[in-house]
């Protein structure tokens, strides 16, 4: 009888273990659906949107040198200025070495707040208020942008103050008048993906994306290859391709595509403002942080010996380090989306798990892109520039583009969970120490002390992003997140407002 009850308690232990695993294997699979729907097609948009800065600066890069050195310039200091500002609601982190031509990413400063706002609503079901989380969202993003115009009217004296080539401030001045159409195009598009991209609807953006993508490549040929229009023709065909999608993705949104969560422009919008700013200038000042440090790279690399073909070289390597980036911004997406739903659902075990289960698949394919991208070198630069002295400082900062790339697979998804959580203002002061206080003092020892130029600039660079990862990985691993739903609920239902009838802007009775 003994041995009867020890097989049956085996047997049943057995079972056990088999249900369990079975159930893990679900909750994985289920969890992998879930990142990889909000994932993939965010990737892809980022590949697609990315390619049209790709192609504006390959054909600006066989204009000139100073044309490329000036085009670099204003992407990585004003418009990322401004679209850190902006971007603190949607927010898309440039990480070690970031890509020179995420511009669009400051402004994401601004629209971080929009994210973490609607993918909780989004978990808690009050699908009305994520449209008027975006109409709110526009107000405060659309002011930030009038105030941030004199930095793209005098682009040329600040530049000239700053110590920046006179050949490249004469071009440069030219540019940033262009890149004002481009810095609204950005307020629309980054808060219209956020809204689409909390309720998982975000494939409406990937095809708009690569529909642009590929008339950007027929009207960048025609119009500076075929009618040879020069730098004209290029950014033309620049500010066509941003304001293209965001049409697009208005009338998606506007037109029956969100009929849970847009009910109509609503003078709701203009209520209880003050907390969205707040949220939001705590997101904008996480992201401006982060996009100014790189910023920096950029700006003492203009004063180093032999500039142009510096920043070419630097401005060559953060494009091919953008490309990777666009997928670590995806799991970015992925991590704040998912956060943000299971917080705003009420659920701490699966936004746990999905914390997890993002930074392993974004690290695992960032490790295979650093061991490639370590082999390749300089032969990607070729695509950028005809000139073999700016090949051959590319290859000579290749091992440091291979680390960033590494660096990058991990500080953005964790970024990203930090938005879905709602911690900015957190990790704002960690990127004060981390960045300020530890790697610009250090990159400016390694490259003007000990003349390591633009390499020392970047190992000092990339030693803060490393410092800041780990402070990162040690908050996410001992937060509460019981404590986190907690947090969610109450911000949730703090600025909750009941449904309108028929869009009027009139409450409904409780």
């Amino acid at each position: 009888m003994k041995m009867k009850g020890d097989m049956k308690e085996k047997l049943l232990s057995s079972e056990n273990t088999d249900a369990e695993e079975e159930e893990f294997k679900d909750k994985l699979w289920n969890e992998i659906k879930k990142m990889w729907i909000v994932a993939g097609p965010a990737i892809f948009t980022r590949f697609s949107t990315f390619g049209v800065t790709i192609i504006s600066q390959a054909f600006i890069g066989h204009i000139g040198p100073a044309e490329l050195a000036a085009y670099s310039v204003v992407l990585t200091v004003f418009v990322r200025f401004g679209n850190g500002v902006l971007g603190t609601s949607y927010r898309m982190k440039i990480g070690g070495c970031r890509s020179a031509f995420i511009r669009s990413f400051v402004l994401l400063g601004m629209a971080t707040a929009l994210e973490t706002l609607c993918g909780q609503a989004y978990g808690a079901k009050q699908y009305h208020m994520l449209g008027i989380y975006l109409q709110r969202s526009w107000i405060v993003l659309f002011a930030t942008a009038i105030l941030l115009l004199p930095l793209f009217i005098f682009t040329a004296p600040i530049m000239r103050a700053l110590g920046q080539h006179p050949n490249i401030v004469a071009v440069a001045g030219d540019i940033s008048y262009w890149f004002i159409a481009v810095l609204f195009a950005f307020l629309v598009s980054f808060t219209c993906q956020i809204f689409l991209q909390s309720q998982s609807k975000n494939m409406i953006i990937s095809y708009l994306a690569a529909l642009t993508l590929a008339i950007h490549l027929f009207l960048s040929w025609l119009l500076t290859v075929k009618f040879k229009l020069g730098l004209t023709g290029a950014m033309t065909s620049t500010i066509l391709a941003y304001w293209i999608p965001n049409v697009g993705q208005l009338m998606f949104v506007m037109c029956g595509g969100c009929k849970e969560t847009w009910k109509g422009f609503s003078i709701l919008a203009f209520k209880d403002l003050w907390p969205v700013i707040k949220l939001s200038l705590s997101s904008g000042t996480m992201l401006c942080l982060e996009i100014w440090y790189n910023t920096i790279l950029v700006l003492l690399t203009g004063n180093l010996k032999n500039a142009e073909v510096s920043i070419d070289a630097l401005a060559i390597c953060l494009n091919i380090n953008g490309w990777e980036m666009m997928l670590s911004l995806g799991f970015l997406a992925a991590a704040s989306v998912r956060v943000s739903n299971e917080l705003g659902r009420g659920s701490s075990n699966a936004a746990k798990f999905s914390v997890v289960i993002t930074v392993l698949t974004s690290f695992c394919i960032g490790l295979v892109l650093f061991i490639v991208f370590l082999c390749l070198r300089g032969h990607l630069a070729y695509i950028f520039t005809t000139s073999h002295e700016v090949a051959m400082a590319v290859a000579d900062l290749s091992p440091l583009l291979a680390f960033s790339i590494l660096l990058n697979s991990v500080q953005p998804v964790l970024s990203g969970v930090a938005v879905g959580a709602g911690w900015q203002s957190i990790v704002a002061y960690v990127n004060i120490a981390c960045y300020y206080l530890i790697g610009i003092p250090v990159g400016v020892v390694l490259g003007y002390v000990f003349s390591m130029q633009v390499k020392g600039i970047w190992v000092g660079m990339l030693f803060g992003t490393f410092v800041q990862t780990v402070i990162l990985l040690i908050i996410t691993y001992k937060t509460d997140w019981d404590k986190q739903v907690e947090i969610a609920r109450g911000r949730v239902n703090k600025w909750f407002i009941a449904e309108t009838r028929e869009g009027n802007g009139n409450a409904q009775d409780a």
